[in-house]
């Protein structure tokens, strides 16, 4: 290779390189919390822990050090980063579950780590409780990294002027462009205060199921997968080991508050509730949100499945659970009547708020495309020489952001049927099972239905299935258009 060669490609890939290893320099410091965790319990998972987080740290520490520069950081190098960067890091972090032996398969750590940190919480553990304490955290621990996303917390050590505003867009969903919102002239400092509200709210939540009778522990591993609207928890029927209705409506709160664009608790604290109730997403937010709830309440009462306040309880739980992408249960809603199991899975398809830590397609995509279809019916039918514009938090949205609202809807769904017909042919599940494995995974949810339901897990799928779902998750958590833009030959090449 020429030396001109070899200098372009340092300046171009330079940069990925050095982001990269600013990850795994994180990500090793981060397994401290449960390296402490094991040396309190001392259930034999400290050298595991210890061993994964120096190896982590000899791989990112050189690419930090050899390629460390300030030179901005291009989109295409962002792109790259903020795809190639969730891969990197769940192969490393799978380390402690292969090393101690309680995950001995790269396929499955990869599966349960990806899962993690897309928040996504599906597993293929048939007997969680059986890991030590330390592996048990750090399995949580994901969550708590991978809900405010790993791109933040590069935009926090980057120096200035790499281009931390364009990892920050590589990894946002399409619908966060449709907020304009911005709570710092500087990007450093935005992530900062996210990155505060985030923690605040984990802290809060600890507080709050540690009141209720929870140890510190637990509540940790619930907090942890409650904000970042993932899943995980330390027992195997999940919330529903505590059959508590404390907890249950504690975590509720927390999963709506995860669900709420970040944005919006910074206009709290700073009392600009002009901002909050002039808020489009939001309010159709808290009107879904009842409405579903409040619906399965109702079927599930009068079934006589629950009496009315259980039927309350799990009915909020559920629905709020599966609408935010968080995927815990309290029991198992394939029990339920059918009319109420129609609901859950209904609100599978949805999603919670753009800029929150949630999955999915979002309320604010559904919105626009009601608006849109509204405003197409009205000018073609009843008043064709109206101009009519479609409007979000009071202004108007242009037509590029109807035409991204419709495609991503659309590449969704296609994903979802396509997806469906590969693990019916790959493993030989059956419709329902592929169908809400994808769903599960793409929309980063966790439980589906049938074999892959809330009473199962997805051990069983074979590892061409477990990588098929993991590059789902990952393309569920970028929201589709980072990761899907690095399949195209023409991204490599110049």
């Amino acid at each position: 290779m020429s030396e001109s060669r070899r200098h372009l490609l340092l300046k171009q890939w330079g940069p990925l390189a050095y982001v990269l290893g600013m990850l795994l320099l994180v990500v090793a410091a981060t397994m401290i919390l449960p390296i402490g965790a094991s040396l309190i319990y001392q259930e034999g998972d400290f050298q595991a822990l210890a061993l994964s987080a120096l190896i982590t740290a000899c791989c990112g520490a050189p690419l930090a050090w050899f390629f460390r520069s300030r030179t901005d950081l291009q989109p295409k190098q962002a792109l790259a980063a903020a795809t190639i960067g969730w891969i990197v890091v769940s192969a490393l972090s799978g380390l402690p579950f292969i090393i101690h032996g309680s995950i001995p398969s790269f396929t499955d750590a990869f599966f349960e780590m990806m899962s993690g940190y897309t928040t996504t919480g599906a597993t293929i553990l048939s007997d969680i409780e059986s890991l030590p304490h330390g592996l048990l955290l750090w399995r949580s621990e994901t969550h708590l990294i991978g809900g405010m996303g790993f791109v933040t917390l590069a935009v926090l050590l980057l120096p200035h002027g790499m281009g931390g505003l364009r990892l920050f867009r590589a990894e946002s969903s399409p619908g966060q462009v449709l907020t304009r919102e911005r709570i710092s002239s500087r990007n450093r400092d935005a992530m900062y205060i996210l990155w505060g509200i985030y923690l605040g709210l984990n802290a809060l939540q600890i507080v709050m199921m540690m009141l209720g009778g929870m140890s510190l522990f637990d509540a940790m591993c619930h907090a942890f997968g409650t904000i970042s609207t993932s899943g995980y928890s330390p027992y195997n029927s999940s919330i529903g080991h505590y059959d508590n209705a404390y907890f249950d409506w504690v975590i509720t709160f927390f999963m709506f508050c995860g669900g709420v664009s970040f944005i919006l608790f910074f206009y709290v604290i700073h009392g600009d509730w002009k901002k909050i109730w002039t808020n489009t997403e939001l309010r159709w937010y808290v009107i879904v949100v009842l409405g579903f709830c409040l619906f399965t309440t109702l079927i599930l009462w009068q079934a006589g499945t629950y009496d009315f306040a259980n039927s309350a309880r799990h009915g909020f739980f559920q629905i709020m659970s599966i609408l935010t992408t968080t995927g815990y249960t309290t029991t198992d809603y394939e029990q339920w009547p059918s009319a109420a199991q129609m609901l859950v899975y209904a609100v599978a398809f949805i999603g919670a708020c753009t800029g929150s830590t949630s999955s999915g397609i979002k309320i604010a995509h559904y919105v626009i495309i009601f608006k849109f279809m509204s405003a197409f019916v009205k000018k073609s039918y009843f008043q064709p020489l109206t101009v009519v514009s479609v409007r979000l938090n009071g202004e108007r949205i242009e037509n590029s952001i109807i035409h991204l609202a419709l495609l991503y809807f659309a590449i969704n769904i296609v994903i979802v049927v396509v997806g469906g017909l590969v693990m019916s042919l790959s493993d030989g599940m059956d419709i329902i099972s592929a169908t809400t494995s994808v769903v599960a995974s793409l929309m980063n949810i966790g439980p589906g239905f049938g074999q892959v339901g809330p009473s199962h897990n997805f051990g069983f799928i074979s590892d061409f299935g477990k990588w098929f779902l993991s590059m789902l998750m990952l393309a569920g958590r970028l929201e589709m258009f980072s990761a899907l833009v690095l399949l195209y030959p023409s991204f490599w090449r110049g």
